[in-house]
């Protein structure tokens, strides 16, 4: 391969595999940036999907067109097909060559709309920045907003949030009835109603930033044959739509949120938090006491970290002479360590100069 002439497409096609250096000759040897295979597919394109950056850009400055379909059908575009694989250099070489956002291929898809479907947060916020349109809806006319709130993304939203996305009613309705649903069993009766029942399935819940990653495979003979996956941080989403709304979710509800992971590391718990310590008013206070006393100790952590910084207005701590106290307590009595380490981080928050998380 590597002595032999290189001025064919079918050597550029096998250059893609042996390297950059392996394209570069090809290039010289006269070989066309924007060749094709015997399918249709452009050398552009299946330097995207695989995730080659480098031979991506050889390619653009060869001039190959950002934006030229691919496929038998010229239904695949290189920037959707390097969105769908979450290739953020690809992607980001594709955009600085002028490749458009708002492309739609085949069935109506465009970057956007795979990047919200995918919760790639980063790529989106890529897109975005480059005039993206995040009002631009997809197939079945689908606001991306509707699409990220719907995966369980909660990066996802904030990005399309920051950039104006229209919806914010439609994803809260999105997000509220996933958080009524299992998602595991979703993701399962969508893969039956395309592949049938009565196959055997794998279920994984990997940690993913902020939430959990959900995927669901059918199995046959024991090896994959179709699978997706959804993340859900669907109570962060809700809770992130209702602050845009102005709308105030009762306590319960949040708390409940908090809780349905059991992990305050999550973002369903930290956007709870998060709420509650900006209202800053007495019935905060009450739900947060109630919490803080209770026998969870799940509970006694989410009404410490209330608690905390309830109603800090730069050094304004209005709740400070209720609030230690009962702190105090925690921090001594908390049968879980958690709880009581929760419990002493807050009172730390009381005896040092406010911080306006």
């Amino acid at each position: 391969m590597k002595n032999e002439p290189a001025g064919d497409v079918h050597s550029l096609f096998e250059a893609l595999y042996d390297g950059e250096s392996a394209v570069v000759r090809a290039l010289r040897a006269g070989a066309s940036a924007e060749a094709r295979d015997e399918d249709g597919t452009s050398a552009l394109y299946l330097a995207s999907v695989q995730d080659l950056p480098g031979t991506v850009r050889l390619l653009l400055a060869a001039g190959a067109d950002p934006d030229r379909p691919s496929g038998p059908d010229g239904g695949d575009l290189p920037l959707c097909g390097a969105v769908c694989g979450g290739h953020t250099e690809v992607v980001e070489a594709l955009l600085a060559a002028g490749a458009d956002p708002d492309l739609r291929e085949e069935f109506g898809f465009t970057a956007l709309r795979w990047a919200a479907g995918l919760g790639h947060a980063g790529i989106a916020e890529l897109l975005l920045a480059q005039g993206a349109d995040p009002g631009l809806p997809g197939p079945r006319d689908e606001l991306p907003l509707v699409v990220a709130a719907r995966r369980g993304s909660p990066p996802t939203v904030r990005a399309l949030l920051r950039y104006g996305a229209p919806g914010l009613s439609l994803a809260l309705e999105e997000a509220r009835r996933m958080l009524a649903v299992d998602v595991g069993e979703e993701l399962l009766r969508a893969l039956e109603a395309l592949h049938g029942p009565g196959h055997e399935r794998a279920v994984r819940r990997t940690p993913v930033p902020g939430g959990v990653l959900v995927t669901v495979e059918l199995l046959r003979e024991g090896e994959p044959f179709a699978g997706d996956d959804q993340e859900t941080g669907h109570g962060a989403i809700a809770t992130l739509l209702e602050e845009r709304l102005g709308l105030r979710a009762p306590f319960d509800e949040l708390a409940v949120r908090a809780l349905r992971g059991r992990d305050p590391e999550l973002d369903d718990w930290r956007e709870t938090v998060r709420v509650l310590r900006l209202r800053g008013d007495e019935e905060t206070f009450q739900a947060a006491a109630d919490w803080a006393v209770s026998a969870d100790p799940l509970r006694q952590i989410l009404g410490a970290e209330v608690l905390a910084r309830l109603g800090f207005r730069t050094e304004e701590k209005p709740f400070a002479a209720r609030a230690v106290p009962l702190l105090e307590v925690l921090a001594r009595d908390a049968v879980h360590p958690a709880a009581a380490e929760a419990a002493t981080r807050a009172l730390d928050a009381y005896t040092s100069p406010a911080t306006g998380r």
